[in-house]
């Protein structure tokens, strides 16, 4: 996955049996989470999350689906267009839609709870290549004839990244088969067609704001070669930022969250969620 990406990765995938894995009722949940936290530790791409939300919707494999993005705009991910002015990011085929007759009237009801959970591993992986590359600096780089990664500072903001990482896989392992544990009945009596809907917001939330906080930590640790076009971090970055918009950003998702929590009436316990 570190050599391929986009027209070639996709191929090989399907090749390797990525739709059997994709449906298989075993094999789902131990495939997503790697294969879209690759893509982010190897800054890869391919249009993955299309397959993800048409499984969900019911429709066939390799077709473009149009997907919200942060402020109320929608996007299409399609590798087979050429590049245009309207594209979010240069290496990734992600095209705003011009106007609301592109988007089909089915589109906003499709089920986005598996692809959320799928970007929230996506994001991680990002979050994990940014402080991989943040922590080799602090290792290398030296001031005061020793490497900047035994100054205090240096520590509490690697410290600070790999806490907001761990803590946002952590939310992203919970099953959605947890909303059928008898410790999870109360929430799931209230909420039985939104409680994976809101432990998936939660989770892509928690991502999110983990990428972000990666990128902000990790720029600091840099310096000012962490600004530079030759190195890769402004990549990862770049790539943390645009698919923290899609399907809602962590901001946007925490807003939803909470207005369900005040439809509900009370707040879950933590280990509801």
């Amino acid at each position: 996955m570190a050599t391929a990406t986009g027209a070639e990765l996709y191929p090989a995938l399907r090749d390797l049996g990525w739709y059997d894995l994709l449906t298989g009722d075993d094999t789902a949940e131990v495939a997503v989470p790697l294969v879209f936290r690759l893509l982010g530790e190897t800054g890869s791409h391919a249009p993955l999350i299309n397959d993800v939300v048409a499984h969900a919707a019911g429709r066939r494999f390799g077709e473009a689906m149009p997907l919200p993005f942060t402020g109320g705009t929608w996007v299409r991910w399609d590798s087979g267009a050429d590049p245009a002015p309207d594209m979010l990011d240069p290496d990734l085929p992600l095209y705003r839609l011009r106007s609301t007759t592109e988007l089909p009237a089915a589109a906003a009801t499709v089920p986005l709870e598996s692809a959320r959970r799928a970007l929230g591993w996506w994001l991680t992986g990002s979050a994990r290549a940014m402080l991989g590359l943040a922590r080799r600096h602090a290792l290398e780089r030296e001031q005061f004839g020793r490497p900047v990664a035994g100054f205090q500072a240096i520590r509490h903001r690697l410290a600070e990244t790999l806490v907001a990482i761990e803590g946002a896989e952590a939310t992203l392992t919970v099953s959605p088969d947890d909303a059928h544990h008898p410790a999870h009945a109360d929430i799931a009596a209230h909420l039985p067609d939104r409680y994976d809907s809101l432990g998936a917001l939660l989770a892509k939330a928690a991502a999110g704001r983990a990428a972000l906080v990666t990128a902000r930590n990790c720029q600091q640790v840099l310096g000012g070669i962490g600004f530079t076009a030759e190195h890769e971090f402004h990549r990862h970055y770049r790539r943390a930022l645009v698919l923290d918009g899609l399907l809602g950003s962590a901001r946007d998702l925490t807003r939803e969250a909470g207005a369900t929590l005040r439809e509900l009436g009370y707040a879950p316990r933590l280990a509801h969620l």
